[in-house]
């Protein structure tokens, strides 16, 4: 398991080494455009594919996406039952190229609500490319933050139930294999498209030391040199992890005279 950022100090490599993604935008696109909202989903389906080539291309390791929060459930029935559509259409004709691609699939939220026949994709592309390493790429579908953190705990307990009785606190690292990301480092970088400026429940415990970055762009529109833009910024940023500056610039240093 990965190291977590609050008890230690990670490295803060050039490039992220994991990004993480809400794809805000696509119904604003298709109404700016007198298209129905449908035109901006599946044009967002072709910026999904634009950007897993450019973060490879950029040595980006691990690359998650927020397709479908658990209150995505509250829209219109004819836009969830959409939603539902283009997720199975992508794991039907997605997952073999991602594969010759060298990509790891990972999904990671409540699938119960999507049926069978996205659960048996699902399950079948993660156990074909589980042994990718180009890339990891994860889908949030039907994912919530606080959803994640009450799983990992019930899962915990359920594993643990002595610690029900036990008088000492659970501590942190307890919980944290049992969370939907255990198998990947926390985000180095979040980014969210469209101009709106708040995480909404996405990777909250994973999350406590990623760099932020919000563009007005709008998901449909977002490419390679947003993606720069946004690394740019990032790179910008005194990664301090609860330090000072005169304390990260003497590690940057001794480091750097390591070398």
């Amino acid at each position: 398991m990965f190291a977590s950022s609050t008890r230690s100090v990670p490295d803060a490599p050039l490039v992220p080494r994991h990004i993480a993604i809400i794809m805000d935008g696509n119904g604003r696109w298709a109404k700016q455009r007198f298209l129905p909202r449908v035109a901006g989903h599946k044009r967002g389906v072709e910026t999904v594919r634009k950007l897993v080539r450019a973060s490879i291309e950029r040595g980006v390791e691990y690359l998650t996406l927020f397709a479908f929060s658990s209150e995505n459930w509250r829209r219109p029935v004819e836009e969830v039952s959409l939603l539902k559509g283009m997720f199975l259409s992508a794991l039907e004709q997605e997952i073999e190229q991602l594969h010759k691609n060298q990509i790891r699939l990972k999904v990671i939220g409540d699938l119960s609500g999507f049926g069978s026949r996205i659960g048996e994709l699902v399950s079948a592309g993660e156990t074909l490319t589980e042994n990718n390493t180009r890339l990891t790429l994860t889908i949030a579908a039907s994912y919530g933050g606080r959803w994640d953190i009450v799983q990992a705990a019930r899962a915990y307990f359920q594993k643990h139930p002595e610690a029900l009785d036990a008088q000492a606190p659970v501590s942190p690292e307890e919980i944290e294999p049992y969370l939907s990301m255990a198998y990947a480092p926390e985000p180095d970088l979040f980014i969210r498209t469209g101009g709106e400026k708040r995480v909404s429940n996405f990777l909250l415990w994973q999350m406590a030391y990623t760099e932020f970055y919000f563009t007005d762009t709008l998901w449909p529109d977002f490419d390679a040199k947003s993606l720069d833009a946004a690394i740019t910024s990032y790179r910008q940023r005194e990664r301090r992890f609860g330090r000072t500056s005169e304390q990260v610039q003497a590690r940057t240093g001794s480091e750097r005279d390591a070398l």
